[in-house]
């Protein structure tokens, strides 16, 4: 069964000469019990499409089914019976500025008529409760705070267990704890009761709760993978579009060290993303975008600090694999026990290891040298820790240009590249082992 069923849903603004189109034909369907997120940039009609949804603007044109009730062309009683079954936490609150947090919840119960009585305050003081506003539920909005008062609205729509809620960034004014709690709570609103929510939000900490994201452009509805790719449409084409190693090499070697640091930037940002959406987001052109660009990348912070060569090294159970390089063999793979060698020493103790003559170092395994018909002598390695500070990767840097060693300054250098390559990284990790 069908909570929403949009087809062909447009809205206009004004009349004459001064009307204008704010949603294009804009189908959905979002089955009972779905938590479905709704992102997208301020103006693009996120809030004109929860407020169609939730009956509180009229359907213009196509079909808007809520619940199993048709809202195009609906009577005012059909809107106002609607309203009733659908839960609302809007962003500005909307509390009645006279009445405690008690009465608002008490008043919001009341209009539904599920609740009466001694039942009725019960729900109301419980929700609160659960919301951590028992010791303000006898307080005004005036004397609360943003958050507080955030947290009153939520009380307020989820009190009635509605069979939609509809929520406008719901976590806008709350901490990442608080905000955490209430997206925990709708979930098993969710979960237990079978209701439908519809979340607009920017708030990219939450988009692991839901089971789908859908994402607005100009009015128009798009996937979220599909936004991913488009919100950074020059870069992430160029980038894809560079099938071949060497082309894409070549166009990453003509950046300067600005340019690099602000694409690796927003490529980061956007593969957050997809790690905070990892349930739900699996696009394979853009995985396939990050696997290439990762050997142009890492060529690139060689070259800032004049490597000759840089290796990607991937923690893998109890070994170290080899995963980017110049002239890997062809069907070899190279692995590393687990702490041995310079770049497992790295990787065992989190901490970067410099050395002047990788020879002269007890740590150095000389087989790799062998395997890779190659001769190293200084070597930098550094620990790349994923967000909770799991060092899940390494990168090691080979022979300075002209016989030079490896300095503090190199390790800064690159030190900071890896703060955005990690997420980068991290979430091509997350999706190709």
């Amino acid at each position: 069964m069908s909570a929403i069923h949009a087809e062909a849903v447009s809205h206009f603004y004004g009349k004459g000469s001064l009307r204008k189109q704010i949603l294009f034909d804009i189908n959905v369907e979002i089955p009972q019990g779905e938590i479905v997120i709704v992102t997208g940039p301020s103006g693009s009609g996120k809030t004109t499409l929860l407020t169609l949804i939730g009956a509180l603007r009229s359907t213009q044109a196509g079909s808007l089914k809520v619940l199993d009730h048709e809202l195009c062309g609906a009577s005012h009683a059909t809107m106002s019976e609607m309203r009733r079954k659908i839960g609302f936490i809007f962003q500005q609150h909307n509390l009645v500025a006279a009445l405690s947090a008690f009465e608002n919840v008490e008043l919001g119960l009341g209009v539904t008529g599920r609740y009466r009585g001694q039942a009725l305050e019960n729900r109301a003081r419980e929700m609160l409760e659960a919301v951590g506003l028992s010791e303000r539920m006898h307080h005004k909005p005036e004397q609360m705070s943003g958050g507080q008062r955030q947290r009153v609205a939520i009380a307020r729509a989820l009190a009635s267990e509605p069979a939609l809620l509809l929520a406008d960034e719901p976590t806008a004014s709350l901490d990442k704890e608080s905000g955490r709690e209430v997206v925990e709570r709708m979930r098993t609103l969710a979960n237990d009761q079978g209701t439908t929510i519809l979340i607009v939000t920017h708030d990219n900490r939450i988009l692991d709760v839901a089971d789908r994201i859908v994402h607005l452009e100009d009015g128009k509805l798009i996937s979220f993978t599909e936004s991913v790719i488009a919100s950074n449409k020059h870069m992430m084409s160029m980038l894809a579009e560079s099938n071949e190693r060497s082309t894409l090499q070549s166009v990453v070697d003509h950046w300067d060290e600005d340019e690099f640091k602000s694409v690796l930037t927003e490529m980061s940002e956007e593969s957050l993303r997809f790690l905070e959406a990892t349930t739900i987001a699996n696009n394979k052109a853009y995985q396939s975008m990050l696997e290439r660009s990762l050997f142009a990348f890492t060529r690139k912070i060689a070259s800032l600090v004049s490597a000759e060569r840089a290796s990607l090294f991937l923690v893998d159970g109890d070994s170290l694999r080899l995963r980017v390089t110049e002239q890997l063999p062809v069907q070899e793979e190279i692995r590393i026990p687990w702490g041995s060698g310079i770049v497992g020493a790295a990787v065992e103790s989190g901490e970067t290891v410099m050395v002047k003559d990788a020879y002269k170092d007890d740590r150095f395994n000389p087989e790799v040298d062998k395997q890779m018909g190659y001769r190293t002598r200084a070597t930098l390695a550094i620990p790349i820790k994923d967000r909770d500070g799991r060092t899940f990767a390494a990168i090691q840097l080979l022979n300075k240009n002209g016989e030079g060693e490896f300095d503090a300054e190199d390790e800064t250098r690159v030190a900071g590249v890896l703060e955005e390559l990690s997420l980068i990284l991290e979430s091509w990790v997350e999706r190709h082992d």
